[in-house]
């Protein structure tokens, strides 16, 4: 085989790059495959022969023989830096050590944000796309207070549990990591666009397997699941119904030996199937932040706290939901519930005899305006938190 000048100076990111972008090559036959020739760079050094008989497909063995594979892989590069993302690949160091631990980790990530916050200890917080107005309100809350005691929260950015994992993250100043099952460049659901923003400007970053440009392909979101887990320390379900992506990512952080965590729910809500089966199987209730925090390495929580200061210096926990309200606004709020809608008439019909109508509608609009309630449709109010 003649070789091409371009592999000769390739760089070894540049050569797992090409890997991954080679058509019929997933994680694992891209490490087999390395693990096989005795590293990256001999794969593009060996012949045709030697890469078929290595198992390759013909059409795999061509595109890396022919130089196609580094070719693309120098375009991607180039996209990459275009849109501001920093491609990490197994052989750096900014590569996560946690993730490297799986069974099928990514050869390559795109990154947009600050990357080394791949390397903090994290939780990974999942759930359905159609939560309970409780599921939401669990979800912001926990992360919330898990983030402001410097946890990072790793999720992937679907409508549902996972935008509020990374909203109350933020709302606790604390640091998220969201995973695509897009290329970085695509944000999905197209109404996150903001949040991808906020996330990456409070610190935390993007993160993709994909190729830039890559569309939400159905097939995706269950393959990078894995990701998700595999970064994090443990995986906090929320809600799920039975046949969902959480109970994949819940198998993930099995197999990736990882901490299971879960919110118990109604038993007559669907969302509530998966992380009550997981408590009955032996996942960790969770009530509050320090269900989570109890269950972490002694090492983790050191780092995260030194001399236990963490409750001294974090945020008050949302928890503590009724602070600083006023008299009219905690009676109305002790009416109220996470999981159960009240309608209006019901408030002032329960209330008429102590509060006026128009103390009941000014408290209502200020415990929705400070994000302590919820307007649905219909006069209907509940609980956020």
């Amino acid at each position: 085989m003649t070789t091409a000048s371009p592999q000769h100076q390739a760089s070894r990111k540049l050569y797992w790059i090409a890997l991954t972008l080679t058509t019929g090559l997933g994680a694992t036959r891209c490490r087999n495959l390395v693990t096989h020739f005795g590293g990256v760079e001999n794969v593009f050094h060996a012949g045709l022969t030697d890469l078929e008989g290595a198992g390759l497909a013909a059409p795999s063995a061509q595109a890396i023989a022919n130089g196609k594979s580094l070719a693309a892989a120098e375009e991607e590069m180039i996209r990459a830096t275009s849109i501001g993302a920093e491609i990490v690949t197994l052989d750096d160091e900014a590569y996560p050590p946690q993730l490297n631990e799986i069974y099928d980790p990514p050869p390559s990530l795109h990154v947009r944000g600050d990357v080394s916050v791949l390397t903090e200890p994290g939780i990974a917080m999942v759930g359905t796309r159609h939560p309970t107005p409780y599921g939401l309100g669990m979800a912001e809350r926990l992360a919330c207070d898990l983030g402001a005691r410097g946890l990072i929260i790793f999720s992937g950015m679907a409508r549902g549990i996972d935008t509020a994992a990374h909203r109350g993250c933020l709302a606790g100043k604390g640091k998220t990591v969201a995973v695509f099952g897009t290329g970085v460049d695509v944000i999905y659901p197209r109404e996150n666009e903001k949040l991808a923003g906020q996330i990456i400007a409070q610190g935390g970053a993007l993160v993709s397997e994909f190729a830039v440009g890559s569309f939400a392909a159905p097939q995706n979101f269950p393959i990078r699941n894995r990701i998700i887990s595999g970064l994090a320390a443990g995986v906090l379900v929320v809600e799920a119904g039975e046949y969902s992506g959480t109970r994949i990512t819940s198998r993930c952080a099995l197999e990736q030996n990882r901490e299971l965590f879960a919110v118990p729910g109604n038993v007559t809500n669907r969302n509530s199937w998966t992380p009550n089966t997981l408590i009955k199987q032996g996942a960790k209730l969770t009530a509050t932040w320090e269900d989570v925090w109890e269950e972490l390495p002694p090492a983790i929580r050191s780092r995260l706290a030194p001399a236990n200061a963490a409750t001294a210096e974090a945020p008050p926990s949302l928890f503590d939901a009724a602070a600083n309200m006023s008299p009219h606004e905690k009676r109305i709020f002790g009416m109220l519930r996470a999981d159960e809608a009240v309608h209006i008439d019901q408030i002032v019909e329960k209330l008429e005899q102590q509060i006026s109508s128009s103390e009941i509608f000014a408290a209502l609009f200020e415990l929705e305006l400070a994000g302590k309630i919820r307007q649905l449709p219909g006069k209907n109010y509940v609980r956020v938190f």
